[in-house]
């Protein structure tokens, strides 16, 4: 059975020289350059869709939306709407209410959750979104939801802003396409603290995402890097590298 094409799924990220995408409070605070926030803000110029998970949405005074006026101008010249569309993800449905996200109302707000979802935390958010839709029993069926996303919205091109566990979720099931990277020059340290891939991970280096660096550039401190998904097998290591 035909089930629909997929969306193109890139991910922006910022993440320390240890790897970890917010210190262990979770609180998220800015640590990487200001054109940080630029490139940001320009992938999403690109996106039909941005999505997030509920925890980035509840701790992050985020709102999804393709920000200043320059950038909305330079969605509508390439073609898209003037405002994209906004994903949150949560398994249980587990939204602040008032999170800053619903307080902005220019473009809708779709909420893809799974049967875990208390029923009366479901009738809560269906009143403040555009659309709920359950997409799994325990989990998230991401490949079930990207291409329902592109069949009823016409999402053809997705960008992902984390946190860990969506991230994680998304490499696992091999739904990313590109992934645009900051690496910043700062250690956060400790093991509570988000990593750019959280989640159950893989057990084995066979199963590993694998990426192609297609790009690199060093702007003060920072590093920007683009991967892009490889296809093939990651080459099996049969002996340790002398030291």
């Amino acid at each position: 059975m035909n089930r629909g094409p997929l969306p193109f799924v890139f991910l922006n990220a910022a993440m320390t020289a240890d790897g970890k995408i917010a210190p262990a409070s979770r609180h998220f605070e800015s640590f990487a350059g200001p054109l940080d926030r630029q490139h940001l803000l320009e992938l999403r110029a690109t996106a039909d869709a941005v999505m997030a998970g509920a925890r980035t949405v509840d701790l992050d005074r985020v709102n999804l939306g393709p920000g200043p006026a320059r950038f909305r101008r330079r969605r509508l010249k390439c073609g898209l709407s003037e405002y994209n569309l906004r994903i949150i993800v949560s398994g249980r449905g587990t939204i602040d209410a008032k999170a800053e996200i619903f307080r902005h109302r220019f473009s809708p707000i779709v909420i893809l959750t799974t049967e875990l979802i208390p029923k009366r935390k479901l009738r809560q958010l269906k009143s403040l979104a555009d659309e709920v839709k359950v997409m799994g029993e325990g989990e998230i069926d991401f490949d079930a939801a990207l291409r329902w996303l592109r069949g009823k919205w016409n999402v053809k091109r997705l960008l992902c802003e984390g946190g860990g566990e969506l991230n994680g979720a998304l490499f696992c099931a091999g739904l990313v396409d590109e992934l645009h990277l900051t690496i910043s020059p700062v250690i956060f340290g400790g093991r509570a603290a988000p990593t750019l891939a959280d989640g159950a991970g893989v057990e084995r280096l066979a199963d590993a995402a694998l990426l192609r660096l297609v790009s690199m550039k060093r702007v003060a401190a920072d590093l920007f890097l683009v991967y892009r998904r490889e296809t093939g097998i990651l080459p099996q290591r049969t002996q340790r590298t002398q030291r």
